[in-house]
């Protein structure tokens, strides 16, 4: 992955795993860049939303109080972490004895989505691994369920949640529920927004967004040799993911001066395969020029594949797919000629977040932003992928 410097999209995520948006050096691996060059000019208003980088490091980490980029020791699978260092006792929440203490892993999508089925069987197989006791819920992607199941979990008598934010913005009620009981807060995948760095959750781990976005614009240059009448097919609105991808991807072609390429076409399809499907279908009708699709992730790149199968467009000849996520049916579409490019974002959070949650509250903390680092798959190694079993 090679991660170069993303916006300020990373508000606050921490510990040992991830961060949206951030950035970190040019690492082999999704998108960081250590010394990093400053966003391209004309940034959207989903950046310009999320605020400037000072010194190469996001505004949300300076105003967090933390300005430090760490980059010695970085854990195998880190890419860049940055400050403030997280500790549990700064909001009064104690040591948590973890041979005997419940721990609660709060999923907050179906599980029909590979990448959730990825991250849930990380979070357990970690657990299990590590003599953890681990309960679990799924929010069945509805953001009040979230709220519930944090909530109930703490009831039970969890002493910390690791979860995966249905948004950025909705799981205040669980927040507060969590703080008033002194529960450690571990977010995963998803950042929240609106907090600062330490005070409200602890160590935070997503991925890079903004960089995949950046990558993903690549890969559709490079595929299309700069010229293509393009549709995008959007994430979930109200979630920093889509928001970064977004940015990323088009502030990416403005950057390489990509004029050749066209966007006649952005809509939603919220992640999923159903609409992702339907929604290519609508394009296709008003738009039979649209010869390359980005999907925001390979759920909804495979939707758009089957309509194009039915509409007689599959493979890359007639329309060109640049996807993220890296599951396996998004990297089988490579080797099948339909898909150009899927760029990896990896959902294997449990040994990072379990690592944090233990250092945030038995050891010396954790860094509130964590990158990890991802891979990218094109017909020069999707094969090998699928083989060794990377892609999930």
């Amino acid at each position: 992955m090679n991660r170069r410097h993303t916006s300020a999209a990373c508000a606050a995520l921490a510990a040992v795993a991830l961060v949206t948006g951030c950035t970190t050096g040019d690492t082999g691996d999704s998108g960081s860049s250590a010394g990093g060059s400053k966003s391209p000019s004309g940034s959207t208003a989903a950046q310009q939303s999320l605020g400037a980088e000072q010194n190469g490091v996001p505004a949300a980490i300076v105003a967090a109080g933390g300005t430090a980029l760490l980059t010695n020791a970085k854990p195998t699978g880190v890419s860049a972490q940055y400050g403030p260092i997280c500790k549990a006792s700064t909001l009064g929440i104690g040591k948590i004895d973890f041979t005997k203490d419940t721990i609660g892993w709060a999923q907050s999508e179906k599980e029909a989505n590979p990448f959730r089925i990825a991250s849930t069987k990380s979070q357990i197989a970690t657990a299990r691994k590590n003599g953890w006791k681990l309960i679990t819920t799924n929010a069945q992607s509805n953001v009040q369920q979230e709220n519930s199941d944090i909530k109930g979990m703490i009831d039970k008598g969890a002493k910390a949640i690791i979860f995966s934010p249905i948004n950025s913005t909705g799981l205040g009620d669980a927040i507060s529920y969590a703080k008033s009981k002194k529960v450690a807060m571990i977010p995963v995948d998803r950042n929240i927004t609106g907090v600062k760095g330490c005070q409200s959750v602890g160590p935070q781990l997503g991925s890079d967004f903004v960089e995949q976005g950046r990558r993903a614009a690549d890969a559709m240059i490079k595929a299309t040799g700069g010229k293509a009448n393009l549709a995008i097919l959007l994430g979930a609105s109200g979630v920093n993911v889509t928001d970064d991808r977004t940015a990323g991807f088009l502030d990416q072609l403005k950057k390489k001066n990509a004029t050749g390429i066209k966007v006649v076409f952005q809509q939603t399809a919220d992640f999923t395969r159903e609409k992702g499907q339907s929604v290519t279908e609508t394009l296709l009708r008003a738009h039979p020029e649209v010869n390359a699709i980005y999907a925001e992730n390979d759920e909804m790149g495979l939707g758009a594949l089957a309509a194009l199968e039915d509409a007689g467009k599959a493979g890359t000849d007639k329309v060109h797919i640049v996807s993220i996520d890296g599951t396996k049916g998004a990297v089988q579409a490579i080797v099948d000629g339909n898909f150009d490019a899927v760029i990896e974002s990896n959902p294997a959070f449990g040994p990072a977040a379990q690592a944090a949650l233990e250092a945030y509250v038995n050891g010396d903390g954790a860094p509130a932003v964590t990158i990890t680092t991802d891979n990218q798959y094109d017909s020069s190694n999707a094969k090998q992928a699928l083989s060794a079993g990377t892609a999930y």
